[in-house]
């Protein structure tokens, strides 16, 4: 698409760090195409939707943290935005009812970007694909898109051997942009880079038509009674829960079952809501060893600054003291 690419004569706003991949991509290829870059030097809802209003912003570059919370603001429906034409969007799933709120309130064109600082982008869900998914296929909104050009992917087992369609395994990717290699680091080079493959320590799965469904981080799965748990899952029927405006699931150590499913919730404000509510939102819509066993509620969650949520942090009160942060310890 040519708004994705760049094009003369257009604004484009980023406001993710320009030392991420995200906001590097935008920044080196702009000026190619002879566009103009509107920086905000910091991330704040209001002034976000005050630019997109007032500054002529044709595309903007937003992680989903940063349009949940541009939604959250009181001002984003209300708004008119009217030289907008499209989004790119990406570093971290979003909730499709996140999705969706956003492609009615902002009106233009939605893009997808999956990929890592390693190899980028490796798949894109372009904005055909969001009309299709809103035609009837909704559950496309939960893809990362297909391949892009230039770039082959395959699902693996621990392994590294190709498992069957449709099944759940790690992404890895091979393409012209694959990095040379961790500068100075051999050994972490030669565990990411195997075979020619980048690892993305990505779980997910390819369907029969190149879709690619990421499930989870390798290293945030959940392993409860020997069921992997993935916890994407739970948060994307607990983002749809009215109180709530932001979710993360984390094992925890559990006796008898290894680990079990904590639900760690922010309510939006003004709402309220019980552990016994939010567990009970969740019956019916995952299955039994699924469910949270217990609630968290924070007024945020730890972030990094491109708003992916630090669940490592919000692990390590619960496994401190014990070797591993994984079922079994």
């Amino acid at each position: 698409m040519p708004w994705f690419a760049g094009e003369p004569a257009h604004r484009y706003l980023v406001a993710v760090p320009m030392f991420h991949i995200f906001g590097a991509a935008l920044t080196l290829t702009t000026p190619l195409v002879q566009g103009t870059l509107f920086v905000m030097p910091e991330f704040q809802p209001a002034a976000v939707l005050r630019v997109l209003r007032e500054e002529r912003i044709a595309v903007a570059w937003l992680v989903p943290a940063m349009i949940q919370a541009c939604l959250n603001h009181p001002d984003a429906a209300a708004g008119r935005y009217q030289t907008l034409r499209g989004m790119v969007y990406g570093t971290s799933p979003i909730a499709e009812a996140t999705l969706r709120r956003a492609m009615d309130v902002f009106r233009c064109e939605f893009l997808q970007a999956y990929g890592m600082t390693e190899i980028a982008p490796l798949t894109a869900l372009f904005p055909a694909d969001h009309h299709r998914a809103l035609s009837g296929q909704s559950g496309l909104l939960l893809s990362a898109g297909r391949a892009v050009d230039g770039v082959e992917l395959r699902i693996v087992d621990f392994h590294d051997r190709d498992v069957a369609p449709g099944t759940v395994g790690e992404v890895v990717a091979r393409g012209a942009s694959l990095m040379a290699g961790y500068w100075k680091h051999p050994e972490p080079t030669a565990e990411a880079v195997r075979g020619g493959w980048m690892h993305t320590g990505d779980m997910g799965y390819i369907d029969p038509e190149g879709y690619v469904y990421i499930q989870d981080r390798l290293k945030d799965m959940i392993v409860s009674g020997g069921e992997n748990v993935y916890p994407r899952e739970i948060e994307e029927v607990l983002a749809a829960m009215p109180a709530v405006a932001s979710v993360a699931a984390i094992g925890i150590p559990d006796s008898r079952w290894g680990e079990t499913v904590k639900a760690i919730v922010v309510l939006r404000d003004g709402e309220h809501a019980t552990e016994q509510e939010i567990i009970d939102f969740c019956r019916g819509k995952l299955g039994g060893y699924k469910l949270p066993r217990s609630v968290d509620f924070l007024d945020r969650l730890p972030c990094t600054a491109t708003g992916k949520v630090l669940k490592r942090e919000l692990r390590e009160p619960y496994w401190r003291g014990r070797p591993r942060q994984v079922a079994g310890a």
